[in-house]
This record gives C-alpha cells, sequence and structure tokens, in this order.
C-alpha cells in the first residue's frame, strides 16, 4: 500500500461526514491570492456551458475596477484580453454595484465562490453578458490547503492502539511515505505557479511566504505578487526598497519625525524615493495587506522581513540562478544568509533604536524551512539529502499529532529527530485528525494501519 492509495481507500468514509456541514467561509483576498498563484485549474466551464482555459491570470490592478487587468483567457477556443473580477457570491456584482459602473464594463471573466444560480447573470452597464465560473467551497478549501477542521481535540487518537503494535520499520516506512506525499504536493503548487509566471516568480513568491513565519505568510505572498519580481528589479536597490516598504503600507511622510535622531535622514530618504513611485504602486487601503505586529518578536515583525526580501531582491538574479543547483543548494544557502543591508542590521523595525550588535536578515531555521518547503521538494531524487537535516524543536501542530498518534510526546520522541519525519506527522494529522467530524469514532485510518508492510529491503 502506497500513501495515495490509503488517502483514497478511506476517502469516501472520510467525505461523507461532511455533507452536513455548513459552507466554510473564506477570505476574498487569499482566495484572489491562490487564483492569481495558479493553484486552481486552468479549464472550467462557464454558467453558460462554454470552455473556459485561464492563459494568464493578469495583473494585481492598484486603483479602482476590477481585481486583476491584463488577463487572458480563452472562451470555447476564441482569446480574450481584458480585466478580471473574483467574488465570493455572485450577488456581490450587483450588491457592489458593479453593473452600473463603467470600470468595469471590459471585464473578460467573473469568478465567484459561492453561486445565486441560473437566474443571475452577470452584466455590465452597457447591457454585456459575462461568462462566470464557479469554484467549489471543496476546490477553493484544497487550494487554500485548508482541511475541515482547524485542530482536532487534545487528545490519544483510535490508531494508538495498532501504532503501538507496529513494527519501527513499518512506522518509518508510514512516515516516509507521507513526507514525500507532502513534498510532491509541494511541488505540484510551485509548479503550477511556474507556469503561469516562471521559475523566478514562483521562487519570489515562496520566499515572501517563508519569511512570513506563521502570521504573516499571507500578506507576504500578497505583496510578492504585487510586485512582480521582474518589474521591480527594472528599479535602483534604494528604489526597490521604497516600493516595498511604501506598498506595503508602512511609509508616511512624517515617520522621520518620530523615530531615533539617528534614523531620521534614512527615513527621510526612503519617503522621498517611495513618493516618486506612489502613483504606480500603492494600493487603496482596501486593498492594503493585513499585517499581524501582535505577539511578534522583533527579529520577526515584518518590517524586517520585508527587509530581508527587499536585499533579497537586489541580489536577485544569482539567488534565482543558485536555487536551480541541487542537491544541497550550497550557493543558494551561503547567499541567502549572508544578507547584509546597513540600516537593518542594527534596527528591528522602521523606528527601533539601534542594536549595538549585529543581527541577522534570515537565520538558519529560516533557510531550512524555504529549503524544505520549497527547494528540496522539487527534486525528489535528492531524498537522501532531504532526510539529513535534523528538525528543531516540534512546534504546537507537531505536539497535538505526537499527541493524537501515539498517545504523548515522549513515545513519539525516536520519530522527531529530523525535519522530513515532522513533515510526515503533520501530514498525517492533517489527512486524517482534520478531516474526520466523528472525533475517530468512524475514521477508517487505524484499521488500515494494520495492513501496512514496509517495503524496504
Amino acid at each position: 500500500m502506497t500513501y495515495p492509495s490509503l488517502l483514497k481507500f478511506t476517502a469516501a468514509e472520510t467525505n461523507i461526514l461532511a455533507e452536513n456541514q455548513a459552507t466554510p467561509s473564506f477570505d476574498e483576498l487569499e482566495v484572489q491570492s491562490r487564483w492569481f498563484s495558479g493553484y486552481f485549474s486552468r479549464d472550467h466551464l462557464s454558467n453558460h456551458g462554454q470552455k473556459i482555459s485561464i492563459v494568464s491570470p493578469g495583473e494585481w490592478n492598484h486603483g479602482a475596477g476590477p481585481d486583476f487587468i491584463n488577463a487572458t483567457i480563452e472562451v470555447d477556443g476564441e482569446s480574450r484580453h481584458g480585466p478580471i473580477e473574483l467574488d465570493l457570491d455572485s450577488r456581490n456584482w450587483e450588491l457592489h454595484g458593479h453593473n452600473v459602473s463603467k470600470h468595469f464594463n471590459d471585464i473578460i471573466l467573473h469568478i465567484v465562490i459561492n453561486d445565486s444560480g441560473p437566474t443571475f447573470f452577470t452584466r455590465t452597464s452597457n447591457h454585456r453578458d459575462i461568462p462566470r465560473i464557479i469554484l467549489s467551497p471543496a476546490t477553493v478549501r484544497n487550494a487554500l490547503s485548508r482541511p475541515r477542521l482547524t485542530q482536532a481535540l487534545a487528545r490519544p487518537g483510535r490508531c494508538l492502539r495498532p501504532l503501538a503494535h507496529m513494527a519501527v520499520t513499518d512506522i518509518t516506512s508510514l512516515l516516509r511515505e507521507s513526507a514525500k506525499h507532502r513534498a510532491r504536493l509541494k511541488a505540484i503548487r510551485f509548479e503550477r505557479t511556474v507556469q503561469l509566471h516562471g521559475f523566478s516568480q514562483a521562487l519570489w513568491e515562496a520566499l515572501a511566504d517563508a519569511l512570513g513565519f506563521s502570521a504573516n505568510r499571507h500578506p507576504m505572498r500578497l505583496l510578492a505578487q504585487r510586485l512582480p519580481i521582474k518589474k521591480i528589479l527594472k528599479h535602483t536597490p534604494e528604489d526597490i526598497e521604497a516600493i516595498i516598504f511604501g506598498t506595503a503600507g508602512f511609509l508616511s511622510p512624517n515617520l522621520h519625525e518620530t523615530a531615533p535622531y539617528d534614523s531620521r535622514d534614512w527615513l527621510e530618504d526612503l519617503w522621498t524615493r517611495w513618493w516618486k513611485h506612489r502613483p504606480n504602486y500603492e494600493f487603496p487601503v482596501t486593498r492594503t495587506p493585513a499585517w499581524s505586529t501582535q505577539a511578534t518578536r522583533p527579529g520577526n515583525h515584518p518590517q524586517r522581513r520585508l527587509a530581508a526580501l527587499s536585499t533579497a531582491a537586489r541580489q536577485w538574479p544569482s539567488l534565482s540562478e543558485s536555487a536551480r543547483q541541487p542537491p544541497t543548494f550550497k550557493n543558494f544557502s551561503k547567499s541567502l544568509t549572508a544578507l547584509r543591508e546597513p540600516f537593518w542590521d542594527h534596527h528591528h523595525t522602521l523606528l527601533s533604536a539601534r542594536t549595538e550588535k549585529p543581527i541577522k536578515l534570515i537565520g538558519k531555521s529560516r533557510l531550512e524551512e524555504f529549503l524544505i518547503n520549497t527547494l528540496y521538494p522539487l527534486h525528489p531524487e535528492n531524498w537522501a539529502e532531504f532526510q539529513k537535516i535534523r528538525a528543531t524543536a516540534p512546534n504546537q501542530k507537531v505536539k497535538r499529532s505526537c499527541e493524537r498518534l501515539f498517545g504523548s510526546l515522549a513515545i513519539a520522541k525516536p520519530y522527531l529527530k529530523f525535519a522530513w519525519q515532522q513533515q510526515a506527522l503533520l501530514q498525517v494529522y492533517q489527512d486524517f485528525c482534520l478531516e474526520d467530524f466523528s472525533n475517530c469514532t468512524d475514521c477508517s485510518f487505524p484499521e488500515q494501519l494494520a495492513q501496512w508492510k514496509s517495503t524496504d529491503d
């Protein structure tokens, strides 16, 4: 039995448990971000039965009007170029006044999640009917990598008994296959972005996502999408930094007046540089990323993460090239951890006091997370190198999965030494514990464990 076959065998019984659950709620910007990254299918059927193919999702719109501009699609084989609008509910087209706004007259496609049915039509102010496609809640949940439950109850599950009787080689085999399956999923998502935007842009978005840590992953990726690396590399290094911080919404004309004295000139210059690019890059307040700064350690503050991203942009051509060089990505790792910038070497935020000792922009743990989640999955042939990476201290999700599967963190300790083992536990927990509404009662995973046998020689 392979891990995908295990998922397929248990899926029928697991899915039926969710039939009566309410439609999940989604954040519209997050769905738009995943759409832009190519996490959804490129082929759809419209509300009128037309075959819709997505050639290019376009660019994020900075001004009034549709969400994306300069997109290209095919409708029954006929190419169309123009804006795209994505709404959570098809009724928002009229509720938000798009049907009477001239800014939406050139729309070529309306994307919705909750459809109001065949009686509702997407029409422009000049009475043109717009093709509409539907992204089902299940499809959106899959694109967002969001399971049905946010977390399972903090107690041992029914798999505790069969796992206790499984040979160590069989458990190791199960976890190895789970880790490889997780890596394949990550590689597929990355390659979808590559197909739409190229390797360099996909890498740029992935790095921003990794730098976002946990609380700011979505805003960081959103920023990297709105500021394509190919576009911002046309500017000077100093202007790149100003554009990134300005687009993120962290700059204001009087910011330097509230800063420590030795930072004021630098901040004033940053604002001056941003001012000349502001009309081309600034987004409305309603579309500005929602940054999280609560309970954030200084080293994880989003401003410091943006500093790392802008500094990486200065060396992007060489970074992008070295990211294509497995098996250890030695040059890429060395370049990323060696990033330096005079101001940020001694400041945590734009307004913080200067530190005596220099601070690294990107540390070892952030680098390893990026390698684990992005580069190693792209090269399954280098599994031997991947499995050498030692694990960091288990986070809360890993601890919870250990409690569910093994009964305690202490019992699971032999399977927490390496990063791939933690990745495997997280995948099992997501695929089974977070997809089961019966609190283990109806889950078929424990019974299937008894049939798992190692394929090792």
